[in-house]
């Protein structure tokens, strides 16, 4: 749903954030692609532990994964945002929830975290410019319990703690997992909270997305 503003009042303002953020899980999770694209501006872009890139370009990764049976699904809890101008940083607790096969056992994997959404209103409607998760800590359980999976628990250690499950299984399902995303302490989200109040404050750009690098 793409709401159009008519209205400078900061709740509504707040409530077509929050909205915002709402479609975007729900239209990814249930494959409704073209609607989609409509929380995103033009020059969206997204990073995840497996992507980094433009919105279009993850729309269509996406699509591949969700038509092959990748299952990937996303839950929302509290959220808050900032808002200056026409400018706003969305924080919004989140779950990811990955179900694959790991060595033939079928297993999911749940991601505690944040979205960190940097966001504009232009022309009436405000759109995600960035998108940056926030990995916190995750866990893995096995589907059927009477069965049982043997990690190795060097390569466990190698991913970042806040989604070292999530990245374990994933490069194991053929995906390629990106190492130094912000997690609940450290550099990386020091750095992300200081774009964000970089891009309230007027900045050109809503700071570094590491796709620009990599």
């Amino acid at each position: 749903m793409t709401v159009i503003l008519d209205d400078t009042n900061e709740l509504t303002q707040r409530l077509a954030i929050r909205a915002v953020i709402e479609d975007w899980v729900l239209l990814r999770d249930a494959g409704r692609w073209e609607e989609f694209e409509a929380v995103w501006h033009s020059d969206g872009w997204m990073t995840a532990t497996w992507f980094q890139g433009p919105y279009l370009d993850f729309i269509a990764a996406s699509r591949r994964g969700f038509e092959n049976g990748t299952q990937i699904l996303h839950f929302l809890g509290g959220h808050t945002s900032a808002i200056s101008g026409h400018r706003a940083i969305a924080e919004t607790k989140m779950k990811i929830e990955q179900r694959a096969h790991l060595d033939g056992v079928e297993v999911d994997v749940t991601c505690t975290g944040r979205f960190y959404d940097f966001l504009e209103l232009r022309d009436g409607r405000w759109g995600i410019v960035r998108r940056q998760p926030v990995y916190e800590s995750d866990r893995i359980d096995i589907v059927d319990p009477g069965t049982t999976i043997h990690l190795d628990r060097d390569l466990l250690a190698s991913y970042p703690r806040g989604y070292r499950h999530l990245g374990y299984l994933q490069e194991n399902n053929g995906m390629t997992v990106l190492r130094g995303l912000p997690g609940l302490q450290g550099d990386a989200v020091d750095l992300l909270r200081h774009e964000g109040s970089g891009w309230l404050a007027g900045s050109e750009q809503p700071g570094h997305r590491l796709g620009d690098s990599a």
